[in-house]
């Protein structure tokens, strides 16, 4: 028997476009729904949070003086790695973003941006300056970001920064050392600021630590080809 036997054409037409209209709103409530619980976003619209980071750094007396000056490059990453939205990996093979929130700047110009601060507060150093600034420098930094995101590897979000840097020596470009560093900080909770707060942490052993490894490794450098 045809179920639309007794309906007009027209009317049969309205009714399959309705049915349509609804099996899509519901299976888009659905979608909503079943995110919402761990806060990411893959549809619907609501206010963006914007969020800025001020990671203190304080000086180790156990970082050397060195007589030479030194550029830091601007930050290098990946488009994926350097999106203003907040990244969160909910599984190892899965990457999303946290709904309505978003950093004032990229990852690379945060990490670029506390690495150099840490070097002109450390006082360590004759000069620090940026690439292309028009200052002659005997050493160059170059930072690659390559994981900014809040990882629930350990069932807790996890604000995870991984940062390739290479120490230059600008007379030849010859590389004087390179390192790979991860810096790991546990959120409180799992609430975006509690996250937030968890990257402001992260940065700041972050900058600490490649200060520390670019002061060490250009100390090192300098005083072998001195020799």
């Amino acid at each position: 028997m045809n179920l639309y036997g007794s309906i007009s054409t027209e009317a049969h037409s309205v009714l399959t476009r309705a049915t349509s209209v609804l099996r899509t709103a519901l299976v888009g409530t659905l979608v909503v729904g079943s995110l919402a619980g761990c806060g990411l976003l893959r549809t619907g619209q609501r206010a963006v949070t914007t969020y800025a980071v001020d990671p203190l750094i304080t000086a180790d007396p156990s970082w050397p003086t060195v007589p030479w000056q030194l550029a830091v490059g601007a930050g290098a990453a990946s488009r994926q790695v350097d999106g203003l939205r907040i990244a969160v990996r909910p599984t190892s093979h899965e990457l999303q973003v946290y709904k309505g929130a978003q950093w004032s700047r990229r990852p690379s110009e945060m990490v670029g941006d506390t690495v150099l601060r840490a070097l002109e507060e450390s006082g360590r150093l004759s000069a620090v300056a940026r690439v292309g600034g028009g200052v002659s420098t005997e050493y160059r930094l170059m930072l690659e970001v390559r994981r900014f995101e809040s990882d629930y590897a350990t069932g807790t979000p996890t604000a995870t920064v991984e940062v390739n840097a290479m120490l230059l020596h600008a007379a030849d470009q010859k590389i004087v050392a390179s390192r790979t560093l991860v810096e790991r900080t546990p959120a409180t909770d799992v609430s975006i600021p509690a996250v937030v707060a968890a990257f402001e942490q992260t940065l700041a052993k972050t900058g600490s630590a490649l200060t520390s490894w670019t002061l060490k490794a250009g100390a090192l450098h300098d005083q072998t080809a001195h020799r």
